[in-house]
C-alpha cells in the first residue's frame, strides 16, 4: 500500500503546484527557534539529544494517526492519510520548478533572479562569478534531490508516513538553523547547526548512497564511478562527504566535464540535464525497484 501511496503522491505533486507554499510550514519556525536556542544552551553533545527529542515530539501526531488508522478495516483512510502526509513531506519547494526558474533567468540574463534562485538551491550565497555559480547550482540539484525527494521516499517506504514526516522535520530544522547562521548578526560558528546537520545527515546517509547508485545506473556508468572515487577526499566531514558523493557522481553520470562553464547555452543544457538525470533516477530506477520489492512482499 505504501508503494501505491507513493505513486499517487508523486503524481498529485505534479498537479498541485498552488499548495507548495504550504509545505514550508512557516508556522513551525517559532518552535524551531526555541528548540535551537535550547540546543545552544545545552552545547553540541546534549544538543543532539534535544534535537532528536524535539523532532520526535513533532512526529508523534503523525505516528499516532498512523497507528489508529493502520487496520484492515481502515485501509482506505490510512491510504489517503499516507498520500497527504507524503505530499506535504516532499519539498518544501519544488526542485524542478526552481531549476526551470533559474534556466528562465539565465535566458533573460536576469542577474538578480539568478542570484536569488541560486541561493535558494545552494542554501547559501553563491559566487559572483557566473561559471562558479552555475557549477554550484548544478551540484545543489544532485544534493537537494535527496533532501527534498529521495530521503523522504526512503523513510516513507521504511517507516510509513511517520518516517517521511520525521525526515522532513529534521530537514526543515536544518534549513532553519542554516538560515539563522547566515544572518549578519549570527555568530561565525553557530553551535546549534552542527548537531542538527549531524542528525539530518544520519537519516540522509543511506538514501544518499542509494541515490548515487541510481545516478550511476541512470547515466554514464564509467564517469559516475570515477566521480564516486573522487568523492573520497581526505578531511571531508560526515555530512560533507555524502553531499560531495551525490554531487560528483551526479555530475559524472550526466556526462559533464567537471570544469565549470560561463557560457549561458552550455550552462542551460547542463542544468536541464542534471534535472533530467534526477527524474530518470526516480522513475526508471527507483520506482521499478520499489515495485519489485513490493511484489515480493519485501515492502508493504
Amino acid at each position: 500500500m505504501n508503494f501505491l501511496a507513493l505513486l499517487l503522491g508523486l503524481a498529485i505533486e505534479r498537479l498541485l503546484t498552488s499548495v507548495f507554499h504550504l509545505r514550508e510550514f512557516r508556522w513551525l519556525d517559532p518552535a524551531f527557534d526555541r528548540l535551537l536556542r535550547e540546543v545552544r544552551r545545552r552545547g553540541p553533545w546534549l544538543g543532539g539529544a534535544v534535537v532528536m527529542a524535539g523532532a520526535l515530539l513533532l512526529t508523534v501526531p503523525v505516528l499516532l494517526a498512523s497507528f489508529l488508522l493502520y487496520d484492515e478495516f481502515r485501509q482506505i483512510p490510512f491510504f489517503l492519510f499516507a498520500v497527504v502526509v507524503l505530499l506535504f513531506s516532499l519539498g518544501p519547494r519544488d526542485l524542478e520548478q526552481e531549476v526551470e526558474d533559474y534556466c528562465a533567468a539565465l535566458e533573460r540574463e536576469d542577474g538578480e533572479s539568478l542570484r536569488r534562485v541560486a541561493k535558494e538551491l545552494a542554501e547559501e550565497d553563491t559566487p559572483n562569478d557566473s561559471a562558479a555559480r552555475h557549477a554550484a547550482v548544478e551540484r545543489a540539484i544532485y544534493v537537494q534531490a535527496n533532501n527534498r525527494m529521495f530521503g523522504v521516499i526512503f523513510w516513507f517506504l521504511l517507516l510509513g508516513p511517520a518516517g517521511a514526516w520525521l525526515f522532513r522535520v529534521l530537514d526543515l530544522l536544518r534549513r532553519r538553523a542554516r538560515y539563522q547562521q547566515s544572518r549578519p548578526e549570527a555568530a561565525a560558528a553557530d553551535e546549534a547547526e552542527a548537531p542538527v546537520r549531524m542528525l539530518h545527515g544520519l537519516l540522509a546517509w543511506i538514501p544518499a548512497r542509494l541515490l548515487a547508485i541510481g545516478y550511476t545506473l541512470a547515466g554514464n556508468f564509467e564517469d559516475a564511478a570515477r566521480g564516486w572515487r573522487a568523492a573520497r577526499e581526505p578531511g571531508l566531514g560526515f555530512v560533507a562527504h555524502s553531499e560531495a558523493l551525490m554531487a560528483r557522481v551526479g555530475t559524472g553520470a550526466a556526462g559533464r566535464e567537471p570544469e565549470p562553464t560561463d557560457d549561458p547555452a552550455e550552462a542551460y543544457e547542463r542544468l536541464r540535464g542534471a534535472m533530467a538525470l534526477v527524474m530518470r533516477t526516480l522513475w526508471l530506477i527507483w520506482c521499478p525497484i520499489i515495485a519489485l520489492l513490493t511484489l515480493y512482499d519485501w515492502l508493504v
